[in-house]
């Protein structure tokens, strides 16, 4: 992807612009219906079903089945609405970050009581010579 904006160049920060709220719209749709009782139980009885009414993108679809939360804000999830189906899970943000973040919750939450991630690395693609272009990138 070619860096367009400044805030592109931040290694695995995808900002929910317009690109991404016109990519997303059908993954976040998915996931808002996932407030309403009624709908959340027709999502646990037959997931794929369930799904298959929103005509997702290919790789939208793996990452709601993989549960790849930094693939969903990728492909267009807001953070909001992805964490709806975190919540269906019964995880908690920590439990999101530290997936997100190749780490099990205790390191997360470790991490994050003794102030975060350091910077070194993480300022700059250009610096790193990283992409942001898969779900991979941190």
């Amino acid at each position: 992807m070619a860096i367009v904006d400044d805030y592109e160049d931040i290694p695995g920060t995808y900002v929910f612009n317009g690109k991404r709220c016109r990519d997303g719209y059908r993954l976040n749709k998915f996931c808002k219906t996932l407030d309403i009782e009624a709908n959340r139980e027709a999502f646990r009885n037959d997931p794929e079903g369930y799904i298959a009414q929103f005509k997702m993108s290919d790789e939208q679809l793996r990452c709601v089945r993989e549960r790849d939360w930094l693939g969903m804000l990728h492909v267009g999830g807001n953070i909001y609405y992805t964490f709806k189906l975190a919540i269906f899970d019964r995880l908690t943000m920590q439990h999101v970050g530290g997936a997100m973040s190749q780490m099990d919750v205790e390191d997360f939450r470790k991490m994050m009581l003794e102030g975060g991630r350091t910077i070194d690395g993480n300022r700059s693609l250009k610096e790193s010579g990283g992409t942001n272009n898969n779900s991979n990138n941190l």
